[in-house]
């Protein structure tokens, strides 16, 4: 065989090799590197969806604990419903000290909710503005929650300066039931 045959067919075998080598190895390497970084990408997504779910889940944990701060802390503010006669004595007493005279005292009929209960109390006081002005000022310092719902001031007709005053304030206590 003469040199320029068997050059033709080594170029030939080395084309035929570079074929086989393209068809069976590269190709199908690159087809499995290809399906591999798609599976890379999706599984990046789903780690940032994951990742995004981790935070809302720390946010909603988060609100939940400032929720149950917020609860546990009117409910502190909360009396139990048998010491009513301890936070009626507390109003009387502040009326008193802020010169108000108390003509009646009446517990109206009381509302229950869900976890706790409101106690209208109907006032009947007479004294001057001043004395009414430091008394709610007074009652809104109180540790307990309160709340005015009726007021209505009169003027007594004989006394100058003097009034007469007609109001409902809600207490709020723990409902023991729930």
């Amino acid at each position: 065989m003469s040199s320029t045959i068997r050059k033709i067919i080594f170029l030939v075998v080395l084309l035929g090799l570079t074929f086989v080598a393209y068809a069976y190895m590269i190709k199908p390497a690159n087809q499995e590197l290809t399906t591999q970084r798609n599976k890379v990408t999706q599984d990046l997504a789903k780690l940032i969806e994951l990742e995004k779910a981790t935070a809302d889940a720390e946010s909603i944990a988060k609100q939940m604990e400032e929720m149950k701060n917020a609860i546990d802390f009117f409910e502190s503010k909360l009396p139990p419903k048998s010491e009513i006669h301890t936070v009626l004595e507390d109003i009387t007493v502040i009326a008193k000290n802020q010169g108000l005279t108390s003509k009646s005292i009446r517990t109206l009929k009381q509302k229950t909710y869900e976890g706790y209960i409101e106690k209208p109390l109907k006032m009947e006081l007479s004294g001057d503005f001043s004395s009414y002005y430091s008394f709610l000022l007074e009652l809104e310092k109180m540790d307990r929650i309160a709340k005015i719902q009726e007021l209505s001031l009169k003027k007594k007709s004989k006394h100058e300066g003097q009034t007469e005053a007609v109001f409902v304030v809600s207490v709020f206590f723990q409902d023991s039931q729930s």
